[in-house]
Formats: structure tokens, C-alpha cells, sequence
């Protein structure tokens, strides 16, 4: 059975930087979760204006398709960034074909408005972390997953979503 790893947490997070040590490591598909957004969805984000759930459902179902595709297509595991923010945006993501485990990055705000700040030509603003925050939903006892505190160096992120994926028996 095919095992869909989504790095999820709010914008700046970290994701894109876990997800490639970890689609590295696992050697398998990977999917920036960022390419799927509509060009629509991309250009409200560039002015500063929140996505609705209604813009976000279309993109959420191409997410999980292509996780469905990648299943189908033999992969033993494949790596995706989403924010997954709610949980019903992740319940879409859970109707893949396969079992999907969550890796909540969760750094500090100060931190995470910084790492936003040092960004260069990325169409999410950093005045969008507050709008995020406000609609996280954390993981609930019954969603798969972990949350890490990613406060430091990518390096130890990656060791302990690894030392994660060792207890859990995923690799």
C-alpha cells in the first residue's frame, strides 16, 4: 500500500524544504502542493487576499488525484506540501488511494514571519500568516500523523520526521 506523506502547516513553515529531504531520502514522486493552485488562487494570494474553502476544494481534489495516480501507478510512497490547514481540507486529501500520514511543521510565529520576510519574489505574502494561523487546525487525535516544532535547522527537522518514520515503521 502506497504511504502519502503531506509536509503540512502554514505558509513559511518549512515545507517545501522538509518535503525534498524527505522525497531525497524516500526516493520517490513529489508533488509542491504550491503547482496545483489555480492561477486565479495564486493571483488573489498575490494581493494579500485570503482563499475561501471554495477556492481551495478544486485544488485540494487535483492534490489528491495525483496522489490517487501515484498509487496506481505502483509508488510505495510519495511526499506532497499542502497546508492541510483544516480538517476537512485534509479529509479530501485522506480519500487518496492509499494511507496518508501528515507532518505538521508548527514553528514558532516570530520565527516563521521571519523565514516569510527573507523570502524573494514568492507570491505569498508574509501579511498572510496571520490569516492561516487563525484557520489552523490542528491534527486531531484520529488523523495520522506528527507535529513538529521546526524551529531549528532544517538537518534536525529532517532527523526527527526520519526518527519518526523509523517508530512509525514507514520506511
Amino acid at each position: 500500500m502506497t504511504v502519502h506523506f503531506v509536509i503540512m502547516g502554514v505558509c513559511g513553515c518549512g515545507k517545501t524544504t522538509a518535503a525534498l529531504a524527505m522525497q531525497k531520502h524516500l526516493d520517490c514522486p513529489y508533488a509542491e502542493g504550491d503547482e496545483f493552485h489555480t492561477q486565479a488562487n495564486r493571483d488573489k494570494m498575490g494581493a494579500g487576499i485570503p482563499l475561501t474553502d471554495e477556492d481551495r476544494y478544486p485544488w485540494l481534489g487535483n492534490l489528491r488525484d495525483w496522489m490517487t495516480q501515484q498509487a496506481e501507478s505502483g509508488a510505495a510512497h510519495t511526499v506532497v506540501t499542502c497546508s492541510a490547514l483544516k480538517r476537512q481540507y485534509r479529509d479530501i486529501l485522506r480519500g487518496a488511494k492509499g494511507k496518508v500520514a501528515f507532518v505538521h511543521l508548527s514553528p514558532p510565529h516570530d520565527t516563521n514571519l521571519e523565514r516569510m520576510l527573507a523570502r524573494k519574489g514568492h507570491y505569498m505574502k508574509a501579511e498572510m500568516l496571520t490569516s492561516q494561523l487563525a484557520i489552523l487546525e490542528e491534527l486531531g487525535a484520529d488523523e495520522y500523523g506528527i507535529k513538529i516544532d521546526n524551529a531549528g535547522a532544517p538537518e534536525a527537522v529532517e532527523a526527527e520526521i526520519l526518527a519518526w518514520l523509523k517508530t512509525e515503521n514507514l520506511l
